[in-house]
């Protein structure tokens, strides 16, 4: 039986039947799991208020752990819920400390995220520079070609979000690693798209946002630290659920927690946790093996499609293992911001990157939709 008919998947997107959502790397719909997990939620807190806290506090530990699982994290210590992957960034940035002359090594593709809290650190001295990811022999060499005795660390996103390349992780892990660099990945277009293993890639940091390849909401993102850099970095916030007595709020003296906790200051997001952890169930029930096939299965059908049209070219690069699920291509004799615009008229959910169109499907997106957005492809007529 082929994954379309299994009724997991025919039973949780409920989108309307013009809408072809290919946006995943953006912002996702949600399951409707998470639609009726929320939905609950919102009446428990109305009719009970918080005489179910303590029930809620269990739902964030599940969280924890069905996000060490999809991470391939050693412990749910590692892992922190912050705000979003920006915060995370900068927790990395501003807790290290820095001496003038250090640099930090990234590509020049990166998300404004990870670029702009590592170009503010210029006021302590702090070089950014940033790799051209097509000069050198591989992406990963154009990086290391930026490593001199002052660096300190190197930061690249796992996927980079407007031409869909997929660095080599391990690679990188293991030359920083061999170094004595700190390994900092933005992973926002992997998690929940492909398999991800925090150790295999000997990561020092790692951020997602949950509203992306997870189908979680905005608001709520992963930071996993590992353990033998967690004292390295500096607090610079503070509050009760940092602590490591947490809930023991007559205890006058304090530390901070051991675990990734201690970089979460305040109240837990709570709404956006029961929304997470029931999308995060979906992908653990499918398997996450599932769910890396059928969307690397979807990008190369998109590939076949648009290298079978002369007018089309493809700006990701088809290579094996330098894709995930982005596949950005551009129409040569069109406007291809009118062409984004047209296709958004006609309800193909997209983004404009790299001078073309992103398509982002995940693995439950239908092959018939995929025909039908690139038929509108090559319909549009300036």
């Amino acid at each position: 039986m082929s994954l379309m008919d299994n009724d997991i998947i025919r039973n949780e997107f409920n989108l309307q039947t013009d809408l072809i959502h290919l946006n995943h790397a953006g912002v996702s719909p949600w399951p409707v799991r998470t639609l009726h997990v929320v939905q609950a939620f919102a009446e428990e807190n109305a009719v009970m208020g918080s005489s179910r806290y303590p029930e809620w506090l269990n739902v964030e530990t599940t969280l924890r752990r069905q996000l060490q699982k999809i991470i391939n994290a050693p412990t749910i210590d590692d892992i922190a819920l912050l705000k979003n992957t920006s915060e995370a960034l900068s927790v990395v940035a501003y807790g290290l400390d820095w001496s003038k002359g250090d640099n930090i090594v990234s590509s020049d593709q990166e998300f404004p995220s990870n670029r702009i809290v590592w170009e503010s650190l210029s006021e302590k001295g702090v070089e950014f520079r940033e790799a051209d990811l097509t000069m050198a022999g591989s992406p990963e060499d154009s990086l290391f070609s930026l490593v001199d005795d002052n660096t300190r660390m190197i930061t690249v996103s796992s996927v980079q979000f407007s031409t869909g390349l997929k660095m080599d992780l391990e690679r990188i892990g293991k030359f920083c690693k061999d170094r004595g660099l700190l390994f900092c990945v933005d992973a926002i277009q992997s998690v929940g798209a492909l398999h991800f293993d925090v150790q295999n890639i000997n990561a020092d940091f790692v951020m997602a946002d949950g509203h992306k390849w997870m189908l979680g909401p905005e608001g709520l993102a992963l930071f996993y630290c590992h353990p033998d850099a967690r004292d390295r970095l500096k607090l610079h916030q503070y509050g009760w659920h940092m602590v490591e007595t947490v809930g023991d709020f007559d205890r006058r003296e304090w530390t901070a927690a051991n675990s990734a906790r201690r970089f979460e200051c305040g109240s837990p997001n709570i709404l956006g946790i029961h929304a997470l952890s029931a999308s995060l169930s979906l992908f653990l029930e499918v398997g996450m093996d599932t769910v890396e096939r059928e969307v690397l299965k979807r990008s190369e059908y998109l590939f076949d499609r648009i290298k079978s049209s002369p007018e089309l070219e493809l700006i990701t690069s088809h290579e094996s293992g330098r894709y995930a699920g982005i596949v950005t291509f551009k129409r040569n004799d069109v406007d291809n911001v009118a062409l984004y615009e047209y296709l958004m008229k006609n309800r193909v959910l997209c983004a404009p990157r790299s001078g073309g169109v992103r398509f982002s499907p995940h693995f439950y997106t239908s092959y018939e939709q995929l025909d039908a957005a690139m038929d509108l492809v090559m319909k549009f007529v300036p």
